[in-house]
């Protein structure tokens, strides 16, 4: 039983989904850093026709993850949310580098707006000074890499999951964007400790014309949606923790000063 849980090297991420966000919950506080997905964002339209955005945290498939594992999980994000605005001014108004908000676990799901919305390059680890965040340099690859900084200054143990976009089907107006988007996340868990790549494009769900018909509400998701992403990210990184076991050995002392 445990060969099959722990040691099956064949089994890929997503092979099996922790209905009940499995070893996910060894976390008992988690920090989802994002945008509208990650905020549980609906799209609606009013009465002349318009479309509007509605930011509904409690459907967020962060909170999702929060019911299934019993943790707590905080939500810094908003729609329209990009690496930029975190770092520039959001997380400062809202008082998001307080210590007091330290987690042992961080999500981060940003992206989509700086590189598709925004069409800004990616930028790469050149571009970030690994002593100093502060100069780092000001493109997403910077920004993004500040905000592992800044909050591996306020908890130095804790484990940070990098989530790629998901693939979008034969409808993707620019593949090569998230491509390069990826290569960056790979790159900075390779530089960062702790650090592991929540790899949809590779690995999830491809956002075509019938997942979207069932799990979209007009540009946005509905709450099967949220549900399903928090089952593909709780499932994901239980996969990471089982496939590297030694890793997380030591989950309940971050925070702490304690070692095993």
């Amino acid at each position: 039983m445990l060969d099959a849980v722990f040691e099956n090297q064949t089994e890929k991420p997503l092979d099996r989904i922790a209905e009940d966000g499995g070893y996910t919950a060894i976390f008992r506080t988690i920090c989802c850093i994002g945008d509208s997905l990650s905020s549980g964002e609906f799209e609606a339209k009013n009465e002349k026709g318009e479309h509007t955005y509605h930011d509904m945290y409690e459907y967020s498939w962060g909170q999702y993850i929060a019911r299934m594992c019993g943790s707590k999980v905080y939500n810094f994000s908003r729609g329209g949310m990009t690496a930029e605005w975190y770092c520039s001014s959001f997380a400062d108004e809202k008082d998001f580098w307080n210590p007091k908000y330290a987690a042992q676990a961080y999500i981060i799901a940003l992206g989509v707006n700086d590189l598709l919305g925004q069409k800004k390059p990616a930028g790469s680890v050149d571009d970030i000074d690994f002593s100093d965040w502060r100069k780092n340099k000001k493109n997403f690859a910077g920004y993004y890499a500040q905000i592992i900084q800044r909050m591996k200054e306020i908890q130095p143990r804790a484990k940070f999951f990098l989530m790629t976009m998901p693939r979008e089907g034969e409808n993707d107006k620019n593949p090569q964007a998230r491509r390069e988007h990826r290569s960056l996340l790979y790159e900075l868990a390779g530089k960062f400790e702790n650090t592991y790549v929540i790899d949809l494009l590779e690995y999830g769900q491809v956002y075509d014309q019938k997942f979207r018909e069932k799990f979209f509400l007009l540009g946005h998701m509905n709450p099967m949606g949220y549900i399903f992403t928090a089952k593909t990210v709780a499932s994901y990184i239980d996969y990471i923790i089982r496939h590297n076991m030694d890793d997380f050995k030591e989950a309940g002392f971050i925070g702490t000063d304690l070692h095993g």
